[in-house]
């Protein structure tokens, strides 16, 4: 099974990320109900493996948080943009649920990636750049976007390749305790 952790955003703020839309040349945006935030993407794992998972994501203790958008960005850079995502404000509490969640998985004899977590909401991916469309987009503020999002659990994923694209299926999803 195909999986990846993430926090689930509100159905508001996921619209709200949907208006942001544009016509950019070879763009493929994400569909509005599979709008998230990653927190790991673990890659083929076995049933063994996705049990034991679950019952080390089920011990993690952390204090739910807000999330608040600062603005939109791209990767690798806006010479050559490939994806372009919503920031989100420096948050000390996604920081310890995002190394908590690594913990976990790694525990798990789970290989993750090397790179550090970078806190964003992918919004579409790019077949090949369109450096000037993607300037006028990333020149966009989030005035529209609400401040926050309280965020109150994170969810386990599966991720199923599809022709018309990925198909995200919540797995299990697990409650961060109250401020």
């Amino acid at each position: 099974m195909r999986l990846f952790i993430a926090i689930e955003l509100p159905d508001e703020i996921k619209r709200q990320l949907e208006g942001m839309r544009t016509d950019i040349p070879g763009s493929r945006w994400v569909p509005m109900e599979q709008i998230h935030l990653t927190l790991a993407f673990l890659g083929d794992v076995d049933d063994a493996t996705l049990e034991r998972l679950t019952r080390t994501l089920a011990a993690i203790r952390s204090p739910g948080f807000s999330l608040r958008f600062s603005g939109v960005g791209c990767f690798p850079d806006r010479r050559r943009p490939r994806v372009l995502w919503a920031g989100l404000e420096p948050e000390p509490l996604l920081n310890g649920l995002a190394a908590a969640v690594r913990e976990a998985v790694l525990a798990c004899d789970i290989p993750l990636e090397e790179r550090p977590f970078s806190p964003h909401i992918t919004l579409a991916r790019l077949r090949f750049p369109a450096p000037r469309e993607v300037a006028t987009f990333l020149d966009h503020p989030l005035k529209q976007i609400s401040p926050h999002a309280d965020i109150h659990e994170f969810t386990l994923f599966q991720s199923r390749l599809t022709f018309q694209g990925a198909v995200h299926t919540p797995v299990k999803a697990f409650a961060l305790s109250l401020l």
